[in-house]
């Protein structure tokens, strides 16, 4: 037999639900979505649903296929209701699940004020770039400001407690899905490459009124940071560079991948949660350190995206630009790197199947004086797989560099 629910706590959890109304941000025009809300400790389900117009509540549930579920106890739902933790925190510390929408689970509480009108800790907003395609960003914390840059294939959510991190330490954190990917619009025909994304990164930090950045890329990500670090190096304060994904040396199958289209990702396809799942896991050296629930929300998030053909277009234009990108020569990659102003720290991983390690000595070679970093027994995705460590490391390039003022230091290429 289930234990008896305390009245109290029943009120309490009531009273909060009940007030959720009243504390209703808005929502832009068009929005409509569901969230179910399991409180698994009393046995209770509400229903929220939230409009342009309004949000309304109640107990039990009417709509059979909700844009998210999300699963928690009471305890843990009042001190989000308080302010006490942010959902992410808790979903780190596996006191809350969530299936469906991971945008709209996560941006669920940026919908709402803290008692007494404070504004919420996170929100998940569309920042519109005028003619450009509007970006989905997630913003947490106050003082200096971070932008995390996901890989190939992810979304803002790999750097969900990266974010969290940061913003306990006194940053502002916009965890960003690049145009193509995620919840940010999906223009079939651009180019998808990293001067691209670079200008788009640019066009962001303007529409935040943002005069200055630091930037933190993974992977694809970390090739567009560099980017931005060439081109706008006024507007970058410090660059991490999390298994970037540098130019290619060795490009044994760059005749093939070049006639490759990546116009054919616009015919009906679909990827096998299997193969999505599997893809996912090797990406790290140590699979203890992605705990399956999350994995899961990975690869469901990918796979619906992925059933959208203009999100496959942009998967695949990415990934053929990566590869083709030219390490040397007149505009190759290495001989540009040689000019990069910003401080830069790269972070490499010796079991990263995707960016080996190796990449360090090219690195070291164009750009002797960035700081380089390996992690042992490290994968491709090192702020999941050893995020107290890369948070760590942060904390103090990013402290470093604001310490010093740091302003861009001109190099002349070689």
């Amino acid at each position: 037999m289930s234990a008896p629910v305390n009245p109290e706590r029943l009120r309490q959890v009531e009273d909060a639900f009940r007030s959720l109304p009243g504390r209703y941000l808005g929502a832009p025009r068009g929005f409509d979505a569901t969230w179910h809300v399991r409180l698994g400790d009393i046995g209770r389900t509400w229903e929220v649903r939230c409009t342009q117009h309004g949000a309304r509540v109640r107990q039990g549930v009417s709509c059979l296929d909700p844009d998210v579920v999300i699963g928690t106890d009471a305890e843990t739902w009042l001190a989000l209701r308080a302010g006490d933790i942010n959902g992410i925190e808790a979903f780190a510390d596996r006191r809350l699940y969530a299936r469906g929408s991971l945008d709209l689970a996560v941006g669920f509480e940026g919908l709402f004020q803290l008692p007494s009108g404070r504004p919420p800790q996170l929100r998940v907003h569309a920042v519109d770039l005028g003619d450009g395609p509007a970006i989905s960003t997630l913003t947490m914390g106050e003082g200096t400001d971070v932008v995390l840059i996901h890989g190939l294939g992810a979304t803002k959510a790999s750097f969900l407690d990266t974010a969290a991190a940061l913003a306990r330490h006194g940053y502002r954190v916009h965890a960003i899905d690049l145009p193509g990917f995620g919840s940010s619009e999906k223009p079939l025909l651009a180019p998808y490459d990293a001067a691209w994304f670079s200008r788009h990164v640019v066009r962001l930090l303007n529409a935040l009124g943002i005069e200055r950045a630091h930037l933190v890329g993974n992977s694809m990500g970390g090739r567009i940071a560099i980017e931005t670090g060439l081109r706008a190096p006024e507007r970058v304060r410090s660059l991490t560079l999390l298994c970037p994904a540098v130019a290619f040396v060795r490009r044994d199958f760059w005749p093939l991948v070049k006639v490759l289209r990546p116009e054919l990702g616009l015919l009906p396809h679909g990827l096998r949660r299997s193969v999505v799942a599997r893809q996912v896991w090797e990406l790290f050296a140590d699979e203890d350190a992605l705990d399956p629930a999350v994995a899961d929300v990975v690869v469901d998030e990918f796979r619906r995206a992925y059933a959208s053909p203009a999100a496959r277009a942009a998967f695949l234009t990415s990934a053929r630009n990566l590869y083709l990108d030219r390490p040397f020569g007149r505009g190759g990659f290495y001989p540009r790197l040689s000019t990069l102003q910003p401080p830069a720290l790269f972070v490499w991983g010796t079991h990263d199947v995707l960016i080996p390690a190796g990449f360090k000595r090219h690195v070291e070679e164009w750009l002797p004086g960035a700081e380089q970093l390996v992690l042992e027994g490290c994968g491709h995705v090192p702020q999941v797989e050893r995020a107290e460590q890369v948070t760590g490391v942060l904390l103090r390039v990013l402290r470093r560099a604001d310490a010093l003022g740091a302003r861009p230091t001109v190099r002349r290429a070689a």
